[in-house]
C-alpha cells in the first residue's frame, strides 16, 4: 500500500512537469499549430489520457511532451482516440488512429473530399470490383441483417468531383496484417472488436493512400511518424491502477474495475439531445452514432457516451 502511494505520489508530479514542459512547447511552437487550435482544451484532455496511460512515471517528462506534441501540431484528441501515445519501455510513441487520419485526410486533401468509409463483406454478400472506361467501379450488394462469415473488406474516398479511391483487402490480407504488424495480434479489441478492426485496418491503409497538402514540416513529419507505427491494440496500454474516474464511478454505482461502467441517465440526455441537431455528418459517424443509439441503455457504456459528448462539444 505504502508503494501504491508512492508511485501515485510520482505520477502525480511527473504529470505537472510534463504540463508545464507541453505548455511551453505549445507556446514556442504556436506557428505551427492549427487555426482555432484550443490550448485549454488539449492540454486538459492530455493530462487526463496521461495519467492512465502504463508506467507514464517512468519516462523522462520532456520526451513525454514533445510525444504529445505531434497530436497538437495535426489538431488530433488523444481523449477522443484520434491518436494515442503508445508507451514502448521506457518511451512513448505517436500513433494516429483511423479516425484521425480520417480527419486530416477530409482537411487536407489536395482534392475535396465528400466522404471516408468502409464497409465488411460476408459470405452472401455480392461484392464487385472492375475498371470501367478507366474508372474504377465498386459494386456492393449486402445481404439484408447478413451476420455470415467476414470474407474481407472494403474502404472508400469519394471525392466532391465525383471520382473515387478506394482499398480492397481479403480477410487472409486482414488477418496478415494482424498478425505481421499487431503487437496484441489476440488482444482484447481484435477478440472482441473483431469486424471494427477489420474496417480499421482498411482504412488505415486507404488513408495512406490519400495524398495531402499540409500547412507545415511540423504537421508532415508527425503525420509520419503517426502512420509509420506498428498497428497497436490500444485497449491494453492504460493502467489497472485506481483513477479519480474509477472513484467516480463507484460514487456512481459501477463496478469500478473497468469492466462495465453504464451509462447515466443524464450523458444519454445530452448525447440524443445533440444528436437531434446534428447536421452534415459524415456516414461512417453518422452509422457509429446511429449503432450507439440503437442499444438499450443498459448497454451503453460511460466511456462511449462520454467520448460522445466530447465530439459534439468539439463541433459546436
Amino acid at each position: 500500500m505504502a508503494e501504491e502511494t508512492k508511485q501515485l505520489s510520482t505520477t502525480q508530479k511527473q504529470l505537472v512537469t510534463v504540463h508545464a514542459n507541453l505548455e511551453k512547447l505549445l507556446q514556442a511552437k504556436r506557428d505551427a499549430l492549427p487555426k482555432n487550435f484550443n490550448q485549454t482544451r488539449f492540454l486538459q484532455n492530455c493530462m487526463t489520457v496521461l495519467q492512465d496511460t502504463r508506467d507514464i512515471h517512468k519516462m523522462q517528462p520532456m520526451s513525454i511532451a514533445r510525444t504529445m506534441l505531434k497530436g497538437a501540431f495535426l489538431g488530433l484528441d488523444f481523449f477522443n482516440k484520434e491518436c494515442y501515445a503508445i508507451p514502448y519501455g521506457n518511451a512513448l510513441n505517436f500513433q494516429t488512429d483511423y479516425k484521425g487520419e480520417i480527419k486530416l485526410a477530409k482537411k487536407y486533401s489536395l482534392k475535396k473530399i465528400q466522404d471516408i468509409y468502409a464497409k465488411l463483406v460476408r459470405e452472401g454478400d455480392e461484392f464487385e470490383e472492375a475498371v470501367v472506361q478507366g474508372k474504377q467501379v465498386v459494386n456492393f450488394k449486402p445481404k439484408k441483417l447478413n451476420n455470415g462469415k467476414i470474407l474481407g473488406v472494403f474502404a472508400v474516398c469519394l471525392y466532391v468531383d465525383g471520382s473515387m479511391l478506394y482499398e480492397s483487402m481479403s480477410i487472409e490480407e486482414v488477418e496478415n496484417v494482424r498478425h505481421t504488424y499487431s503487437k496484441q495480434a489476440n488482444g482484447k479489441a481484435w477478440k472482441d472488436s473483431h469486424g471494427e478492426m477489420v474496417k480499421k485496418t482498411a482504412l488505415r491503409r486507404l488513408c495512406k493512400m490519400i495524398e495531402l497538402d499540409f500547412e507545415n514540416a511540423e504537421q508532415d513529419e508527425a503525420f509520419q511518424d503517426g502512420g509509420d507505427a506498428e498497428f497497436v491494440d490500444v485497449t491494453e496500454i492504460y493502467t489497472d491502477e485506481p483513477t479519480a474516474e474509477d472513484l467516480e464511478n463507484k460514487l456512481m454505482g459501477g463496478n469500478g474495475n473497468g469492466e462495465f461502467k453504464p451509462a447515466t441517465p443524464v450523458q444519454i440526455a445530452t448525447i440524443a439531445k445533440h444528436a437531434k441537431k446534428a447536421s452534415e455528418l459524415d456516414e461512417h459517424t453518422q452509422s457509429e452514432l446511429s449503432d450507439f443509439l440503437n442499444l438499450s441503455d443498459e448497454d451503453k457504456t460511460f466511456d462511449s457516451a462520454k467520448s460522445w459528448i466530447e465530439f459534439f462539444e468539439n463541433r459546436s
